[in-house]
């Protein structure tokens, strides 16, 4: 019922900054926990970082933890992964998710996300 688009994608020098962006629409994200997750050629969809509904929980991979920040602004029915420090093993195609899930640290698993977008390329050049 929600869809979900992502933006702020492209190529990045490593060392650089990347901010993505996924907007919602069809219904608002209040009713959501929100995730960033990351696919490379060949390998398999690997979660990055979470957000509970109300902000107050975030979890991060141990990769990007201390580079990535996730954020959602409810007003403006999005959710931002601000990308620090990138690495060229950074680079994957970047999907937003959203579950009604109750999130845990054990959540943060692909098949416990029912709504996705449709990815935005990243590539950090080394």
């Amino acid at each position: 019922q929600v869809q979900l688009v992502e933006s702020g994608g492209g190529l990045v020098q490593a060392g650089g900054s990347l901010r993505l962006s996924c907007a919602a629409s069809g219904r608002t994200i209040t009713s959501y926990a929100m995730g960033w997750f990351r696919q490379a050629p060949g390998k398999e969809r690997e979660f990055v970082a979470a957000i509970s509904q109300g902000g107050g929980r975030t979890y991060y991979t141990d990769s990007v933890s201390g580079r990535f920040t996730i954020s959602r602004d409810n007003a403006k029915n999005t959710v931002y992964l601000q990308m620090n420090s990138l690495k060229s093993e950074d680079t994957a195609v970047y999907l937003c998710a959203a579950t009604d899930r109750v999130l845990l640290s054990s959540s943060n698993r692909p098949l416990n996300y029912p709504y996705w977008g449709q990815g935005t390329q990243v590539t950090v050049s080394s």
